[in-house]
């Protein structure tokens, strides 16, 4: 099968837009941009901190949907699937990590990546409501920690706001200008992102007309994932297949001397397996000159993210201090600049 170029692909306009869940504690946060950089590779974003542990299967539960429309689903989750190292277990637990429903009055939106622990288990972090496309695929990109390509710094759009603002206030839409600005005209702020520059061929990138800015950029819809956005989805910021991740684990044991550790290359994640034989607050924390962010799932879930920390301890040293029930848990460690950080670190954790 043959794949239209951006030339040859139809022009389709944003009438139909997927809206951006942020949480609440992402949504106010400064936004310095950034100018684009000459000779620069251009790739996906990844909104840092959202993303699962390497090598974690997500549970899905569907809410609803046709057989037709969950067919659709699953076909377009695979597209992922089949480039990075995450896996999607389709079925009904109660505690699904993605959990999908197709409300035809709301839209088509996610949760970015772990963002969906946040949210009550009764409740979607994914409606389908219009499935055109790779609109499923673009929103499972969200699930596993993409944003939107036009929220990119570097992307270059300059909005005709006026006219965007017009356009969207109609139908299917209906947003106010609050929407229209969080939603198009946002930009992630620099230290917020893993990627670099704007990728026009990305699944995560609208469709726009070139009147809606006042540059002349218009951009075309794209229904499948971009040879970039496959490559940083493999790559060392997201879920590389060759690297450590949750089914190769270093056990941590409570009250043990430290662990020498060292992240050996940009993009590297350590995970240890924590064993809580008794519910008691413990204290993990790591030492070192390295600067490294750390989460903790479980109980006995590698994807029930219950804590993450960047410079609670000393220094730029990470500190989980956390009331803990009997079981199993993961701990991720990594560099906080997932692009060019390595070094080495201690870690050990003690019940308090």
């Amino acid at each position: 099968m043959t794949t239209a170029t951006p030339e040859d692909r139809p022009f389709r306009p944003a009438a139909k837009c997927c809206y951006d869940r942020i949480l609440p504690r992402n949504l106010m946060r400064p936004m310095p941009l950034a100018a684009p950089r000459p000779g620069g590779r251009a790739r996906a974003i990844a909104i840092r901190g959202t993303t699962w542990v390497n090598g974690s299967t997500l549970k899905v539960r569907f809410i609803g949907g046709t057989a037709n429309q969950r067919a659709i689903a699953r076909e377009q989750a695979g597209w992922w699937e089949a480039v990075a190292n995450l896996h999607f277990e389709f079925g009904n637990a109660p505690n699904a990590d993605i959990r999908i429903s197709f409300d035809a009055n709301d839209g088509a939106w996610s949760m970015i990546g772990t963002d969906a622990r946040s949210v009550p288990l009764n409740q979607a972090t994914m409606n389908l409501g219009f499935l055109d496309g790779g609109t499923a695929a673009h929103e499972f990109g969200h699930a596993i920690g993409l944003g939107h390509e036009h929220s990119n710094p570097e992307g270059g759009i300059r909005w005709n706001e006026p006219v965007v603002i017009a356009a969207l206030a109609g139908p299917p839409n209906f947003w106010d200008e609050a929407t229209v600005r969080h939603n198009v005209f946002r930009k992630y702020s620099v230290d917020q992102i893993n990627g670099t520059e704007f990728d026009p061929e990305s699944i995560m990138l609208y469709a726009f007309p070139a009147e809606w800015t006042l540059n002349n950029v218009a951009t075309r819809s794209n229904d499948v994932l971009s040879r970039l956005d496959k490559e940083f989805v493999a790559g060392a910021k997201m879920y590389p297949r060759g690297s450590p991740g949750v089914n190769r684990t270093t056990p941590l044991v409570v009250g043990a001397a430290r662990l020498q550790q060292s992240i050996g290359h940009p993009g590297e994640e350590d995970v240890f397996l924590l064993q809580a034989d008794t519910e008691a607050v413990y204290e993990i924390d790591t030492r070192g000159a390295t600067d490294v962010y750390m989460k903790l799932f479980g109980p006995d879930s590698p994807t029930a993210l219950i804590a993450e920390d960047d410079d609670s301890g000393y220094g730029q040293n990470a500190r989980i201090s956390k009331a803990l029930l009997p079981g199993q848990y993961w701990v991720q460690v990594r560099h906080y600049d997932r692009s060019n950080g390595t070094g080495r670190y201690t870690i050990g954790v003690k019940k308090r």
